[in-house]
């Protein structure tokens, strides 16, 4: 898996290199849903044929915490074909970080715990727009650096797949 992230980066990269015309962004706004590791809604703003700004409110929970996260991202586009195009950017978020509350191995209960969590983001995927739809999907890579008790640099982890109605 880590071979093909690290080959779908380099493709990505490739194509920025090889075409150097502006990418047509066919909407002013989308919003949609992002799945992956971290869940959430997106909404997409368009402020040139080529540059957006995207908004992500997304929720990760597993058994041991919970986090929530607003992430701001400045993003340029690229086209690959008339539908396809490919972008990246960068941003930052902020969000909370629980622990949940256990019980240990030995009988021991730990309450949980909360911290403000900060980070520096990047993105880069590619972008399907559906012809003759409102429609547009989107699979990217988003790693971050979180600056919290814990901090800790994820690069292949944030991988998302976005659907959004473009108006």
């Amino acid at each position: 898996m880590k071979h093909i992230l690290q080959s779908f980066i380099l493709v990505v990269i490739s194509l920025g290199f090889a075409n150097s015309s502006f990418a047509q962004l066919s909407s002013q706004q989308a919003i949609g849903a992002r799945f992956g590791s971290a869940t959430g809604i997106n909404y997409r703003y368009t402020l040139a044929q080529d540059r957006a700004v995207e908004g992500i409110l997304s929720i990760q929970s597993n058994s041991i915490s919970n986090r929530v996260r607003l992430v701001g991202l400045y993003e340029y586009f690229k086209p690959i074909t008339n539908d396809f195009s490919w972008y990246y950017g960068f941003g930052g978020s902020i969000g909370s970080y629980t622990y949940k509350a256990f019980t240990d191995a030995n009988g021991a209960y730990h309450n949980s715990n909360g911290e403000l969590s900060l980070s520096i983001d990047g993105i880069v995927g590619i972008e399907y727009n559906v012809p003759n739809a409102p429609i547009a999907l989107s699979l990217d890579i988003k790693p971050y650096f979180d600056f919290i008790q814990e901090s800790s640099i994820r690069v292949f982890d944030p991988i998302g797949l976005s659907i959004r109605y473009k108006f």
